[in-house]
């Protein structure tokens, strides 16, 4: 009875230009009295309007033609959707007595004898980088991180869907988990579900439910954790991790706003806002065919991508500063802190790594030295020893370069032959080779030197174990691992059975 209106409304997106977000595209709908005294209006930016006489509806209308929950309006892709919830008398559309339909702009509701006007609203909003050197719980002054604050200034408030893109440890939970803080849903449940973490078999009934008998050991019926969210956020971590078989069910989530519970007959509609997250690149999933198209496109309302620590390595010792005041293993029993400061060549050192493991790695690093430090300061001796070691280069580098004639040669620099034991590579190569790079371009191309030997010589070490390798490496394993991909490292102990 209606039709789509992709040309009235825009989702809620941002827009790019040249890689960076100019504006954000807000979508909101407001709903208008029909009777022209005593005129009302509300502004909606949620997912799912319900519509009724009780007062825990969206829009609350006592009249006693309007059933208790009468009908309820769903935000879809490029559209909205009425449904009716079999009122007594009737949900109506331009005078049509309809069960569900889209909603064109302008368009006459009529729930019972009450009447109201739709139209839909698409508010752009210009982003520009935040002042601040932080918001809520994440802290950063970079540039980077000032223009995600303000895109969070503007989105925290609607319940627009993110996508929170980058590396192990840069700190997605945090952004969702602050954008729910910064939301009108704060009061509501913030609920975090792991995808990578739970059986593939136990998904489906862990994130929608299921209903006593439906399966073996189901002794009894469950909420789902989007019942569980329900009015709240839910954050779905490591989304990637999730199964094709189980993306077209969220994707109808997404777009009924209803969850089905395992072997249930009827949905249950949720009202929740999806935040998620994933450290791998989804356009290259879809190109793969590891991601559904269409649920790619339905999360990707607003998407972020969080830098690496290496890339807003300027903001180290706010992050220290930051970890040194407020984490609790840094108090002693008396609720004091037990370290206040980081000393000039401890710190230096940790602006001369790279951080494969980013804020998470830097956080363990600092906690760690909070456990050996002798007085009141991180000591250069207080951090672990691949780490240390980045001052020693650092400073060999330097004095190498100062003795190098500024007309020396510079050949390419080439990877570390996979053949080459780490007793054969040199401890550090020629500075020549680096003089005519910039210091951004030749620090980049020293480190990585230093990763290959260093993953080389601790592989070697805990005799290609890689599981203990990466634990005393203090970094992730599936990192670790993609660290002996990136430098051609083979297991000489063969296949993945290397715990």
């Amino acid at each position: 009875m209606a039709t789509r209106f992709q040309d009235y409304i825009s989702p809620t997106k941002i827009s790019y230009l040249d890689g960076k977000p100019t504006t954000i595209h807000l979508r909101k709908c407001r709903i208008v009295t029909q009777q022209k005294a005593n005129r009302k209006e509300w502004v909606f930016e949620h997912g799912l309007i319900t519509i009724g006489s009780l007062d825990d509806n969206n829009l609350v209308i006592k009249d006693d033609t309007v059933s208790r929950y009468h009908a309820q309006i769903i935000q879809a892709d490029d559209s909205y959707i009425i449904k009716d919830l079999d009122s007594t008398n009737g949900t109506w559309v331009n005078q049509v007595r309809i069960k569900e339909g889209f909603l064109t702009p302008g368009c006459l509701l009529k729930f019972g004898n009450a009447e109201f006007i739709f139209q839909p609203m698409d508010e752009e909003v210009a982003v520009v980088p935040s002042n601040e050197e932080k918001f809520g719980d994440i802290i950063g002054g970079n540039v980077k991180m000032r223009e995600i604050y303000g895109i969070l200034e503007k989105i925290a408030p609607t319940n627009a869907t993110v996508v929170i893109e980058g590396e192990t440890g840069t700190g997605k939970e945090v952004i969702a988990h602050t954008l729910h803080k910064m939301s009108l849903r704060a009061k509501k449940p913030f609920v975090v579900f792991d995808c990578g973490a739970v059986p593939e078999s136990l998904i489906e009934s862990e994130l929608f439910g299921h209903e006593k008998g439906s399966f073996t050991g189901a002794i009894m019926t469950r909420q789902g954790l989007f019942e569980l969210a329900q009015g709240g956020t839910i954050f779905l971590d490591e989304l990637g991790e999730l199964s094709l078989e189980l993306q077209p069910k969220l994707l109808r989530v997404l777009e009924q706003r209803e969850v089905r519970r395992v072997g249930a007959a009827k949905a249950i509609p949720v009202d929740v806002r999806v935040i998620a997250a994933t450290n791998r690149k989804l356009e290259e999933e879809v190109r793969n065919n590891r991601f559904r198209e269409d649920l790619f496109y339905r999360l990707s309302v607003v998407r972020l991508f969080l830098p690496p620590l290496r890339d807003r390595i300027d903001d180290l010792p706010l992050l220290v500063k930051h970890f040194l005041k407020n984490s609790s293993f840094n108090r002693d029993l008396n609720g004091n802190l037990k370290l206040r400061s980081i000393s000039r060549e401890a710190l230096k050192a940790m602006t001369q790594y790279m951080w494969p493991g980013n804020v998470r790695e830097l956080l363990n690093i600092v906690e760690r030295a909070c456990s050996l430090a002798d007085g009141d300061c991180i000591e250069l001796q207080d951090l672990p020893d691949h780490v240390a070691r980045c001052a020693q280069i650092a400073s060999q580098a330097i004095a190498s370069v100062s003795s190098v004639p500024a007309s020396a040669a510079t050949p390419a620099i080439q990877p570390v032959p996979e053949s080459q034991s780490p007793e054969s590579q040199s401890a550090l190569p020629n500075l020549s080779d680096y003089i005519s790079m910039t210091f951004k371009e030749a620090k980049e191309a020293w480190l990585s030197n230093f990763e290959g030997e260093y993953i080389r010589a601790l592989l070697e070490k805990n005799n290609y174990n890689i599981s203990q390798a990466s634990r005393e490496a203090d970094i992730d394993r599936k990192y670790f691992r993609k660290l002996m991909k990136k430098y051609n490292i083979a297991n000489p102990n063969s296949t993945d059975a290397d715990d």
